[in-house]
C-alpha cells in the first residue's frame, strides 16, 4: 500500500526491464527481473489477479517509454494510482479478452504519450528546425486512434458474446430453481389439503378396536388414530388410496388421499434430554427437622427437593415397560402370563433407583394424559381426585388387549433418619381375550441419609398377586437392605402359584452391571429372563436421572387439557432453572387452592343443618364407586376425556393454574 513506501524496503525491481508471469495458479504470478530478485505473489481472487497484472502491464509500458525518453525510471508504486484509473477490468475466464486488453493498453500508452510530445514545446522546436511535417503526423495519430477504438470495439464485443452465452446458461438454471420451487409449493399445498381431510375423515371414524373399553368401532374393525398433528393408519390398501378396499380386515381409505403406501405411521420426534439441573446448596435439615412424624403432603416444601416431574407423570411411569403386558395379553397359558404381570410389576420400581428427587404435588382437579396410541398403541389419563389425602386416580388402555387402572393415595412419614412413603390403593390389570382380571398393592419405599450422607432408595414389602378368574397368586418380597447384612441391595424373590396343582413357578430378581433382571424358573425348564432396565442416557446425573420415558413426560403438546401437569407454571419453572421463580409460583398456585377449597367448605356448611364441614368435590373424570372386584371404594374412569380433547371442548375444567 502506498502508506508503507515509508517503512523498510524489501527490494525494487526495475519495471522497464522485469518480467510479469502469469503461469501460476489462477490467483499467482511472479514478478523477476533475470533471475537476481524473484518475487511470487498471490491475489485473493482472479479478478484481483487480473486487475493487479493489467495494472503492472500498463506501468511497465509507460515506464519503458518514459525511460526512452527522460531515462526516468518508473516503478510500479509511482504509477500504481493512475494505472488502476486507465485499466479495463474484462472477464477474467477469456484468454482472448485478455490479450486484446493488453494490445488496448500498449496502443493506449502510445497515443497517450505521443499526444503529450505533439503540446510540448520541445516538439514545436522540432517542427520549426527539422521542417517536420505535421499533417503526416497528425494522420499517424489518427490512425492509432482507429486502431484503438477497434481493439475496444472488438475487446468489447468478445465480452458481450461471453456475457450472453453465459447469461443464458444461468438463466436456464435459475429457471429451473424456479421450477422447482413452484413445484414444491405445489406439492405442499396438496398435502395440507389432505391432511385437513384426514383430520376431517378422523372425526368421524373409531379410535380404538372393539375389545377395548369406552370406544366403538364398525364390524369391520376400521380403526384410525390421530395426535398431535401426526396421522397414522392401521392398513391401507397398496393399490393407492384413493378407492376403497373390500377386502376383510382392510381399514376404510380416508377420502380424497392419493399417497401410494401401504401402511402410514409417522411418530412424532420426542426429546432426548432436558436443562441440566443447577446445582443449588440447601440445609435439607434446617427445613426437615419441624417435620418429624407428621404427614409431609401437608407441609409446603420448597421446590430445591422436587424433580420437575408431577406424582401424576411419575404413576405414569408405571408404563415404561408396557411390552410386558402387551406380551402377556398374547400368553394362552395363564401361568405364564401372571409371570408376565408380576415381572410388570417389579418394572414399575426400575426408576426409583438413583431417583431421589420428589415429585410435585399435584393440585386437585390436576390432570396429565400420555396418548402413545399411534406409536406403542396405549394411551393414558391421570387426575387428583383428592388432596386430603393426596390420591390419584390413572386409567390406561391399550389396543393390544389390556387395561391398567389404579387409586393411588399416597401415605407418608419422616422418622428422623429416614423418610417413608407407603402407596396405599390396589391397581388392576384386566386382559379383554381371556378375561383375566389381576390385582396387585404396592410396596413401602424409603428414602435413607435425610439428615447425614447420600440419599439412597429402597422397597420393602410383600406384593401378592392375584388372578381373580383362575384364583392363581404370585407372591413378591422386597427383602429391605441394610449396611450389616449379607444380602445384595434390592433383592426380590418369590413364587407363582397355580391353585389347582399347587405347582410352584420361582421369581427372582437380580443386578448385573446397573440392569435390573427378572427371571422365571419352573420345573421342567431352564432360567428365562422376562425384563431388562432400559440403560440411562448419557448425562443422566444432570438430568435427575431421569428414563427415556421420563424425559418426555413434560414435553410441552397441543390439544392437552387446560389442567395438564405440562402446562403447570411452577414445574415448567423448575425444568428450565429458575427455581426461585418456581417457589414463588409454587407458593401462589398453593395460596390459591387454598383459597378454592375454603370456599367450597363454606357453601357446603351454609348447606348442611348441622353445620359439619364437608368437601363435596368430585372429580371430572372418573367416578367414586364400589370396585366389583375387590368391593373397596375406587375412583374408576367414566370416560369422555379423550371426546373432550377431539372437540377441543374443556369447559368442564376448572381453573388451577
Amino acid at each position: 500500500t502506498q502508506a508503507e513506501m515509508g517503512h523498510t524496503c524489501r527490494g525494487t525491481i526495475n519495471l522497464a526491464t522485469a518480467n510479469i508471469n502469469t503461469s501460476e495458479d489462477s490467483c499467482s504470478f511472479i514478478i523477476s527481473n533475470g533471475g537476481a530478485q524473484t518475487y511470487h505473489l498471490k491475489a485473493s481472487s482472479e479478478v484481483e489477479r487480473q486487475r493487479w497484472i493489467t495494472a503492472l502491464e500498463l506501468a511497465k509500458a509507460k515506464a519503458v517509454k518514459m525511460q526512452a525518453e527522460s531515462g526516468r525510471r518508473w516503478t510500479c508504486a509511482t504509477r500504481l494510482g493512475e494505472g488502476k484509473r486507465m485499466s479495463v477490468c474484462y472477464y477474467s475466464g477469456s484468454v482472448r479478452a485478455v490479450v486484446v486488453t493488453k494490445c488496448t493498453v500498449s496502443i493506449y500508452i502510445t497515443i497517450h504519450i505521443l499526444s503529450n510530445q505533439l503540446r510540448s514545446p520541445a516538439f514545436v522546436l522540432v517542427v520549426k528546425r527539422n521542417g517536420f511535417k505535421r499533417k503526416k503526423f497528425n494522420l499517424q495519430v489518427v490512425m492509432h486512434s482507429d486502431a484503438k477504438h477497434h481493439l475496444r470495439k472488438r475487446a468489447c464485443h468478445e465480452f458481450l458474446k461471453m456475457a450472453q452465452t453465459h447469461s443464458r446458461k444461468w438463466q436456464k438454471t435459475l429457471q429451473y430453481e424456479r421450477d422447482q420451487r413452484i413445484r414444491l409449493e405445489e406439492t405442499l399445498e396438496q398435502l395440507a389439503k389432505q391432511h385437513n381431510n384426514l383430520e376431517r375423515a378422523f372425526r368421524g371414524a373409531t379410535v380404538l378396536p372393539a375389545n377395548s373399553p369406552g370406544s366403538a368401532s364398525s364390524s369391520k374393525g376400521e380403526t384410525w388414530g390421530h395426535s398431535c398433528g401426526v396421522w397414522r393408519g392401521t392398513v391401507l390398501p397398496a393399490n393407492g388410496l384413493g378407492s376403497t378396499s373390500s377386502s376383510k380386515g382392510l381399514g376404510r381409505t380416508p377420502p380424497h388421499t392419493h399417497w401410494k403406501f401401504h401402511k402410514l405411521i409417522l411418530r412424532r420426534k420426542r426429546r432426548k434430554c432436558i436443562p441440566d439441573k443447577p446445582n443449588y446448596s440447601l440445609n435439607l435439615w434446617s427445613i426437615m427437622k419441624n417435620c418429624i412424624g407428621k404427614e409431609l403432603s401437608k407441609i409446603p416444601m420448597p421446590v430445591n427437593f422436587n424433580e420437575p416431574l408431577s406424582m401424576l407423570q411419575r404413576l405414569t411411569e408405571d408404563l415404561e415397560y408396557h411390552e410386558l403386558l402387551d406380551r402377556a395379553a398374547k400368553c394362552e397359558n395363564s401361568l405364564e402370563q401372571l409371570c408376565y404381570v408380576a415381572a410388570f410389576t417389579v418394572s414399575s420400581y426400575s426408576t426409583t433407583v438413583f431417583r431421589t428427587g420428589k415429585p410435585f404435588n399435584p393440585l386437585l382437579g390436576e390432570t396429565f394424559e400420555l396418548d402413545r396410541l399411534e406409536e406403542r398403541g396405549y394411551r393414558s389419563i391421570c387426575e387428583q381426585v383428592s388432596h386430603h389425602p393426596p390420591a390419584a386416580a390413572h386409567h390406561a388402555e391399550s389396543k393390544h388387549g389390556w387395561t391398567l387402572r389404579q387409586e393411588i393415595a399416597i401415605g407418608s412419614k419422616f422418622r428422623g433418619k429416614y423418610l417413608s412413603i407407603m402407596p396405599l390403593g390396589t391397581i388392576h390389570c384386566i386382559f379383554h381375550n381371556s378375561g383375566h382380571h389381576y390385582t396387585w398393592k404396592k410396596v413401602t419405599t424409603t428414602v435413607h441419609n435425610i439428615i447425614v450422607g447420600k440419599l439412597w432408595i429402597d422397597q420393602s414389602g410383600e406384593i401378592d398377586i392375584v388372578n381373580h378368574k383362575t384364583g392363581d397368586q404370585c407372591h413378591l418380597k422386597f427383602a429391605p437392605y441394610s449396611y450389616f447384612s449379607r444380602d445384595v441391595a434390592r433383592k426380590l424373590h418369590g413364587g407363582v402359584l397355580e391353585k389347582k396343582k399347587k405347582k410352584t413357578t420361582k421369581l427372582l430378581q437380580k443386578w448385573k452391571k446397573k440392569k435390573k433382571i427378572v427371571r422365571v424358573w419352573r420345573e421342567i425348564d431352564p432360567w428365562r429372563t422376562l425384563h431388562g432396565m432400559f440403560s440411562l442416557r448419557e448425562n443422566a446425573e444432570n438430568m435427575y436421572y431421569f428414563s427415556e420415558l421420563a424425559l418426555t413426560l413434560n414435553e410441552l403438546e397441543e390439544g392437552v387439557a387446560p389442567t395438564d401437569s405440562r402446562l403447570r407454571p411452577d414445574q415448567r419453572l423448575m425444568e428450565n432453572g429458575r427455581w426461585d421463580e418456581a417457589n414463588t409460583e409454587k407458593q401462589r398456585l398453593e395460596e390459591k387452592q387454598r383459597a378454592v377449597r375454603r370456599k367450597r367448605e363454606a357453601e357446603v356448611t351454609r348447606a348442611t343443618e348441622d353445620g359439619a364441614p364437608f368437601d363435596n368435590y368430585k372429580a371430572l373424570w372418573f367416578e367414586r364407586k364400589e370396585d366389583p372386584v375387590t368391593k373397596e371404594m375406587t375412583h374408576i374412569y367414566r370416560g369422555g376425556y379423550w371426546e373432550a380433547k377431539e372437540k377441543q371442548d374443556w369447559s368442564l375444567c376448572p381453573d388451577i393454574f
